[in-house]
């Protein structure tokens, strides 16, 4: 975890539905590093299992004093989030990682955000910003059903009301937010981002593929390796690993992460997003070439000698791993 930080939760809030907000402010009763609306920071969540999470910080970039986190209880999850439900309280203290972003809020005329469940919780950090700057945009935010949408009562009501709209579908998205509809024009320097579920970030890059939306104008932030999936818009297709160590091969299904496989059959990888954010899971390559689907090697070109087997998958048939 990068730049570790000691912080107290000041207050834990149920925003909705098995989602509570922390706010986390310094040890030292000092500033907090700044950040920009998009970021995210790594929690180090206490107890067995020392899992290591990242949250997106919703609160306000121009603040200092604080970070605010939105965790949606995941009951069929990894355990990270039913660890921050049922073992972080008001005057814990935790530590996180300084605050990065592979979601940044680049300059446009107007934008078009769209979230979906828990994806709301970067949107609320640009919103906050794009609000006190004076900047033209709309979100629309979907949801199941109003009692499971979180910050709910802030984006009803002055300054927000005016800029969001609340879908509510029940589980069945053809009675939610018509994305084609949405997206089929788009205002002069416009720029779309999206945060949600894969099924979201997929229908959304499919429309906006349809309607010709400029790809550099485009942009989604995944919290799951599905969502990094959808987001690319690259399909599934099966492929094998070999182990190095072991000559053993292994049938990587689509929809199935290398990692996940890996561990299935008994093989121990060292991980903490599985999102491809953080590069715990970074594992050299001695033959095949890579699909590289993370967001950690945004900066610098990956290349075929190493991959994130959370969310990475294979151009060739098969990868050998150093493992």
């Amino acid at each position: 975890m990068n730049d570790t930080l000691r912080v107290r939760v000041a207050s834990v809030t149920r925003e909705a539905e098995d989602i509570l907000s922390y706010e986390l402010v310094a040890e030292d009763g000092g500033s907090l590093p700044a950040f920009e609306a998009g970021a995210h920071v790594q929690v180090r969540v206490p107890g067995p299992g020392d899992f290591v999470r990242s949250y997106s910080l919703s609160n306000d970039p121009d603040e200092t004093h604080r970070y605010v986190i939105g965790v949606q209880r995941d009951a069929n999850g990894r355990g990270g989030s039913r660890a921050m439900h049922e073992r972080v309280h008001a005057g814990d203290v935790l530590e996180i990682g300084a605050p990065t972003n592979n979601f940044p809020l680049l300059f446009a005329r107007s934008y078009v955000l769209v979230a979906g469940g828990i994806g709301i919780t970067p949107m609320l950090s640009m919103v906050r910003m794009l609000e006190r700057t004076g900047a033209n945009y709309e979100l629309h935010y979907c949801a199941r059903a109003p009692e499971r949408t979180a910050f709910r009562e802030l984006l009803s009501t002055a300054p927000f009301s005016g800029r969001v709209r609340f879908y509510f579908d029940g589980g069945d998205p053809t009675k939610g937010l018509d994305v084609k509809a949405l997206l089929a024009t788009r205002a002069p320097g416009a720029r779309l981002y999206c945060c949600g579920p894969s099924g979201l970030m997929k229908a959304v890059r499919d429309a906006a593929t349809h309607h010709r939306w400029p790809w550099e104008k485009v942009h989604f932030e995944s919290f799951t390796a599905e969502g990094s999936g959808a987001a690319s818009g690259q399909e599934d297709t099966d492929f094998e690993v070999a182990i190095r160590s072991t000559g053993q091969v292994l049938h990587v299904p689509a929809g199935q992460s290398v990692l996940n496989v890996l561990r299935r059959n008994g093989l121990r990888v060292q991980s903490d997003c599985e999102a491809g954010s953080c590069g715990t899971c970074l594992t050299r390559i001695c033959e095949g070439q890579p699909e590289h689907r993370d967001t950690f090697f945004q900066q610098e070109p990956a290349g075929d000698k190493r991959m994130l087997i959370c969310v990475s998958r294979a151009r060739s048939k098969r990868l050998v791993l150093d493992l």
